[in-house]
């Protein structure tokens, strides 16, 4: 963790003023967090905050499918809505949910969700997307942790090695499927996923969990929540694990093993109408892959093997004040940075700066006009390679929005219109407008209809303005080049011309309520995409210098285009008090329009239909024997990927849990039980070696003090 106390001389200027570095450099946060997670040990023996912790495990399973219908969520407008008034596709993954399916990280949890595509690539590395266009860095889903951004603008995507927490400290995940722009922008354009940690006052006592098994190797997390007066609690909280490496198609070792350690806090305060919240996370990672050396511009000397070790930390401050049940305001201010080094590609720095700023409020009789204003700033640096190189090196780009939203009471209880559209400006297009309309019929308490017309953009990279991107190995013997008598130096670029993606997309929503203990969601989908991102062949030229080659370039642009239509659905019942089944199955079809001499093989653009999973089925079955003993069980279906050669699989994970005394759980976990190991998909940027997946088994316990 030393790299995150260096000094950066070339730091943003704003980071160089003298109260945000006060507040904001790594050597302070990293003692006052460490100092913090001594509580985690000692803290229980000298504060009676623990004897009021209790047991929320089974809260979910108490309750009926029609008061879990009723839970609220925030991300679709930004406001608490219960879910059967969401005009909107959205699933709600509880914590409930996430402690029994036995996942380990935040991409598998999101396995649940319907719409929702994840595929492991690694031990470390996940492909995550929502209705089409999956990869590794999918550029169309835009990722919060508590409002928090954790989209990388430097590529387009999510890092997911870094998107971590204590899985027991989630709340809750609202995954929204389809644009969510008037809320949160450019990128939110197939869809959001916010992950929602505890109030600090939900997290008081002691909790410790330890276990390890074949692929989870070993893992352990400590958790202590206390409180400064009644008005402030808070909580601290470390964890570690190690994940042993896959198996490349051939047998040999990928080389992915993963080393993570995390630890942060969270302090609330609460005053009257105000409600103030502090809140800092640190982590770092060693992780690895085997690279393609045939894929790659890298010396024969060069070992395939990939080590990598990224670290970072981010700090958030919000402030809420409840004027009244329809009026509010909100201010949230993080800091975020983070530096990644893979060896032999090279390194990267970044960090963000953002301030955001919301404010409800009800006008007439019928109308609650919610607006607010953003702004982002980015700076990163990226040290060139023989692979990517960058030019500058060095940028800082600024983006600002400001949004306005009209909720109107057409029939109380009955029939609600929502308008509204946000206007943003970044530095690569200029302005973008992105409207969205949304009707929700709410005929009785049993049926719900709603339909939303809605524009998204999809705003470039910042390796698709400055990168370029080495392909000479891949062109030595492309058709027709083979033959010239210099070599081919081919590069993939990037240029002032590309523009933003756009979407226009038509929803049609329908919610039933069978029974207090029955219920379905259906949703249907057309995503008309244009302007998407394409590549065609620039004009061959003769180098000037030595060594004499041809250049062959290969020019990113938005000639491409898509049409996708799809349906999800789920599936909640409660045949018993003690037993609950969820079930969720998503249809998709992807047709891309493009010229390229790629359309076979580029699956962000003319391969798409053939990277993307048709079918998918998910069914939960949570069944507890006694307040003591449960089994969960968990089935999933994939249906083949056909450009990365990968055949339909099907899965199941299992978890039997058993609680000896009111505060201890035992657990053993069985993930991929059908078979030995299967392939689920493969990396689109980096040549990395394909993998298997294995079976794995662990076993743990879990304290509560």
């Amino acid at each position: 963790m030393a790299l995150l106390g260096e000094k950066n001389e070339n730091i943003f200027p704003l980071t160089k003023l003298v109260f945000i570095r006060l507040v904001l450099e790594y050597n302070w946060l990293k003692t006052l967090i460490w100092k913090l997670l001594l509580l985690v040990i000692f803290g229980h023996l000298t504060n009676s905050a623990v004897a009021g912790n209790k047991a929320v495990d089974n809260q979910f399973m108490s309750l009926s499918i029609e008061e879990l219908m009723n839970i609220k969520v925030t991300t679709v407008s930004r406001n608490p809505q219960k879910l059967t008034q969401v005009a909107s596709a959205v699933f709600v993954i509880t914590q409930d949910d996430i402690r029994r399916s036995g996942a380990t990280s935040i991409p598998d949890a999101l396995r649940m969700a319907p719409g929702v595509q994840v595929e492991r690539v690694g031990t470390d590395k996940w492909a995550v997307s929502i209705r089409g266009f999956n990869g590794a860095y999918d550029n169309k889903l835009q990722v919060l942790m508590d409002g928090r951004s954790v989209y990388s603008p430097l590529f387009s995507g999510v890092l997911w090695e870094q998107v971590d927490t204590l899985m027991e400290d989630i709340e809750r995940i609202e995954v929204i499927r389809g644009p969510a722009a008037v809320s949160w922008g450019s990128n939110a354009v197939n869809g959001v996923i916010n992950i929602i940690t505890k109030k600090a006052a939900d997290t008081q006592g002691t909790l410790l969990t330890a276990g390890g098994g074949s692929f989870e190797q070993g893992f352990v997390g400590a958790r202590y929540g206390g409180k400064i007066n009644e008005e402030t609690p808070f909580r601290v909280y470390a964890k570690g694990f190690s994940r042993d490496h896959t198996q490349s198609l051939s047998g040999g070792n990928a080389n992915d093993q993963w080393h993570s350690a995390r630890g942060g806090f969270r302090v609330d305060h609460n005053r009257g109408i105000d409600q103030f919240t502090l809140q800092s996370d640190i982590f770092s990672n060693f992780d690895g892959s085997t690279l393609d050396k045939n894929g790659l511009s890298l010396s024969p000397t060069l070992t395939s093997g990939m080590r990598g070790h990224n670290e970072g930390g981010n700090i958030r401050f919000r402030w809420d004040r409840t004027f009244s049940e329809s009026s509010s305001f909100m201010l949230q201010i993080y800091y975020d940075r983070s530096r990644q080094v893979i060896q032999p590609l090279g390194k990267s720095d970044a960090e963000s700066f953002d301030v955001d700023m919301q404010y409800r409020f009800p006008l007439f009789d019928r109308h609650n006009i919610t607006w607010g204003a953003n702004y982002r700033l980015y700076h990163n640096k990226v040290f060139d390679t023989n692979l990517v190189t960058f030019s500058p090196r060095e940028r800082t780009n600024h983006l600002g929005s400001t949004f306005i939203r009209d909720d109107i009471t057409l029939i109380p209880d009955r029939l609600l219109l929502s308008i509204g559209s946000r206007f943003e400006h970044n530095d690569f297009t200029g302005m973008e407008i992105q409207p969205n309309a949304r009707l929700m019929w709410t005929p009785n308490t049993e049926n719900s209809v709603w339909m939303a017309v809605s524009r998204a953009v999809r705003t470039p990279s910042r390796g698709e303005i400055d990168g370029m991107i080495n392909l000479t190995p891949q062109f030595q013997s492309f058709p027709g080049l083979s033959a010239l008598p210099f070599p081919i130096a081919a590069s993939l670029q990037g240029g002032n011309h590309f523009n933003s993606e756009k979407l226009i997309a038509y929803e049609l929503g329908y919610r039933h309520q069978f029974s207090p203990q029955a219920s379905i969601d259906v949703t249907g989908f057309i995503n008309d995409y244009s302007q998407m991102r394409d590549t065609s062949f620039g004009a061959l030229s003769l180098s000037t210098g030595l060594p004499r080659q041809f250049l062959f370039p290969i020019i990113a642009n938005n000639q491409g285009s898509a049409l996708t239509y799809g349906v999800e659905t789920s599936v909640d019942w409660k045949p018993r008090d003690n037993w609950r089944l969820q079930g969720s199955y998503s249809f998709l079809n992807i047709d891309f329009s493009t010229n390229s001499a790629f359309k076979k093989t580029d699956p962000s653009s003319g391969a798409a239909s053939k990277a993307n999973p048709q079918h998918q089925l998910s069914v939960r079955s949570n069944y507890d024997f006694s307040e003591r003993l449960q089994l969960n069980l968990w089935l999933r279906y994939t249906s083949a990927i056909s450009l990365y050669h990968i055949p339909s699989y099907v899965t199941m994970d299992a978890k039997l849990a058993y609680k000896p005394t009111k505060n201890t759980e035992l657990f053993v976990v069985g993930q991929n039980l059908f078979s030995q190991n299967h392939r689920e998909y493969a990396s689109e940027f980096l040549p990395i070696v394909p993998v298997f997946i294995p079976r794995g088994i662990y076993a743990g316990a879990q304290w509560r003090f």
